[in-house]
């Protein structure tokens, strides 16, 4: 059986997207590893907590010799304008979940509204990736 365990955003500071996943919108960390035989690598991974089963990678964007300098500057303004990765979080309350992560600090680029699928809310991490929170119909398909 094949199971997603990781997904991945490129983030542009590791130490600011940790600080934000984990004190603003409420994340666990789930590892934390620098591989020093890597040129001190490091595997950054969150998840929502009771929820370890899936974590995302917050993951530095790289230079030489992964990617040449031109392609680093392309992927952190492509980061930065929103247009890297999305992640969708759900929960079964979006208005209070808009509300206890407001307090805690992030910024929502969009307040809840309703949807189609159901109540829907967005805001961007400190690298400029989309984070989705909604609330899905109970009546949604695959809810």
């Amino acid at each position: 059986m094949i199971r997603i365990a990781n997904a991945q955003l490129w983030v542009h500071d590791q130490e600011e997207a940790l600080e934000f996943y984990t004190k603003k919108v409420g994340m666990a960390v789930q590892i934390d590893v620098t591989v020093p035989e890597l040129g001190n690598f490091r595997w950054l991974t969150v998840s929502p907590v009771g929820q370890p089963e899936v974590s995302i990678v917050l993951m530095a964007v790289p230079g030489a010799p992964v990617f040449d300098e031109e392609t680093e500057r392309q992927v952190r303004e492509l980061t930065a304008k929103g247009a890297a990765g999305t992640v969708f979080l759900t929960t079964d309350d979006v208005d209070a979940a808009y509300e206890e992560m407001s307090a805690r600090g992030v910024e929502f680029n969009e307040k809840p509204t309703d949807q189609l699928y159901g109540r829907d809310c967005g805001f961007r991490d400190p690298s400029g990736n989309n984070i989705r929170l909604t609330q899905l119909r109970p009546d949604f398909p695959g809810k």
